[in-house]
């Protein structure tokens, strides 16, 4: 399974190279305020891509904190020994 699964990466990595080897032609970004930018098209779709993924990560990681606080709690409440409750016996006649 490590065979095909180090094969993947190769292949994937592969294209990814050949992409931005083919994708070097400057390109120009006009932003609001009148700015421009040029750069290689492969240089901007990465700085794209990795904001992106920050930004995805960001918006992930309230949930994450929330859940191993959750996780924590309830490990530390599994951890301390519940009380023994005896059933109340019937009296004797």
């Amino acid at each position: 399974m490590t065979v095909l699964n180090w094969a993947i990466r190769l292949t994937l990595f592969s294209f990814l190279v050949v992409f931005a080897f083919q994708n070097t032609d400057p390109v120009s970004l006009n932003f609001l305020s009148g700015q421009v930018w040029q750069a290689p098209l492969v240089i901007i779709l990465l700085v794209f891509f990795a904001g992106g993924a920050i930004l995805g990560l960001l918006s992930v990681l309230g949930v994450i904190y929330r859940q191993r606080r959750e996780i924590s709690r309830l490990k530390q409440s599994a951890d301390k020994p519940s009380p023994v409750v005896l059933p109340e016996l019937p009296p004797n006649l």
